[in-house]
């Protein structure tokens, strides 16, 4: 395929897509040796790697925020994406045109020496852009599991772990010693490693003393507590009382805190204040705008006398799932209304884990279609939802929007309607609106 600097963003990216024989390709000899042929291993002066099953993408967001208030240069490599191929990087908390995407590719493109996957091309691109912009810290959020992942290439100054469950056992094993053992990887020899995971197995905590690293573990070295009205977080060396609750989960946002407090920066409490007000995140239990819901009126081809609180999250797997039942359940109790779910999953994501957390709480059902390799129908989730429980009020829909449609017509304006379930049914989702 002839593609150049100046071809199509999506050209770009069919191309990408296809490129290699694998879409998931563990193992970082191809792309290292490409990086270290066009200097790429050394993004910025200080580098920040973030692991974990969930949680990843929070933390760094609020990582962002504060580093950005505190007046650095910061650059974010992240995924998935939702709508766009562009939010995967952001430099000083913008994302990038489609024609430095490309530019980037082109470079990657005319100087690589072996075949790469979507992610690896994608990564690579990634730090050729960070490295051109001379940035002050590059925060790289890990694609899957850590050891072998893209992002591993770079040595980074810390390691974050936001937590450990069950998830791609197919990559990285089916327990969470095994798992923990992959997240390690991204350990490094005498580097600090913060862990936001209450519950960490020995194997992650083996790497490190074998590494030397600074450990810093919830609980032990920093924890915090909430009530009513603020929450606190609190180290051996500090104590930071009343705190703003944010827009992201409080588990990462403390996970955050403690990533500073191990930074080379002196960085002020009134900025981690300020950050925490500010600090937001797509698809993380986001409930639609006013804007938004306008347009559900003529997505659900009905006329709202008032519209229903419509949340989307893109949890799809036990863990996030148990983390949204306790946000639902206080919004339940607040509303005091009908829980609706539109839910698309993936075939290899665990149903049954999150069905556990969720199908107490949800009184309607509508299973949707995802479309791919990895996607499923809504009958086929129909079929797992109704072997987990019986009695479960539920029903099939080939698509999103179709599935969207029928859960908004049996609304009232106390009700709430959940898209959830995977990336790609909320991206699915917000394409619609």
């Amino acid at each position: 395929m002839n593609l150049k600097a100046t071809s199509p963003l999506a050209e770009w990216l069919s191309y990408l897509e296809n490129s290699h024989f694998k879409a998931i390709d563990l193992g970082l000899e191809r792309i290292k040796s490409v990086a270290e042929k066009m200097d790429l291993l050394h993004p910025a002066p200080y580098v920040i790697t973030v692991g974990g099953t969930n949680g990843k993408g929070t933390t760094c967001r609020l990582l962002e925020r504060i580093l950005l208030n505190h007046g650095l240069r910061v650059g974010v490599y992240s995924s998935p994406h939702l709508l766009r191929y562009n939010e995967r990087v952001r430099i000083q908390n913008q994302d990038l045109p489609d024609e430095a995407h490309t530019r980037s590719f082109a470079f990657i493109e005319e100087n690589r020496t072996e075949s790469l996957t979507y992610f690896e091309f994608s990564t690579l691109s990634a730090l050729h852009l960070f490295k051109q912009d001379q940035l002050d810290v590059v925060i790289l959020e890990v694609g899957l599991g850590g050891r072998l992942d893209a992002t591993n290439i770079v040595d980074s100054n810390l390691a974050v772990i936001t937590s450990i469950d069950i998830d791609h056992t197919d990559f990285l094993g089916n327990s969470r010693e095994a798992i923990a053992f992959e997240k390690a990887g991204i350990f490094r020899q005498n580097c600090p490693v913060v862990i936001g995971e209450p519950n960490v197995p020995n194997t992650m905590l083996k790497q490190a003393g074998f590494l030397g690293c600074q450990v810093s573990c919830r609980d032990t070295d920093w924890s915090f507590q909430v009530n009513s009205k603020n929450w606190q977080w609190q180290s051996q060396k500090v104590r930071l009382e009343n705190l703003p609750f944010c827009q992201i989960p409080l588990m990462n946002a403390a996970t955050a805190l403690a990533v500073v407090e191990q930074l080379p920066f002196d960085i002020s409490e009134e900025t981690l204040r300020q950050s925490l007000q500010e600090v937001e995140l797509a698809g993380r239990f986001q409930i639609l705008s006013e804007d938004k819901c306008e347009k559900l009126v003529i997505l659900a081809d009905k006329m709202f006398e008032n519209l229903p609180t419509v949340i989307i999250d893109v949890g799809h797997n036990p863990h996030a799932a148990a983390y949204l039942s306790e946000k639902l359940t206080a919004l339940k109790e607040q509303k005091q209304g009908k829980i609706i779910a539109v839910c698309g999953m993936l075939k290899d994501k665990d149903a049954q884990g999150v069905f556990t957390h969720l199908v107490p709480l949800i009184d309607e059902w509508h299973c949707v279609t995802l479309e791919g390799t990895r996607g499923q129908s809504g009958e086929e989730l129909l079929s797992k939802l109704t072997m987990f429980s019986s009695w479960v009020n539920a029903r099939a829909a080939n698509s999103v929007i179709a599935g969207a449609k029928s859960a908004l017509a049996r609304t009232a304006k106390q009700d709430i309607v959940l898209i959830f379930g995977s990336f790609h049914t909320v991206a699915e989702f917000l394409s619609a609106l």
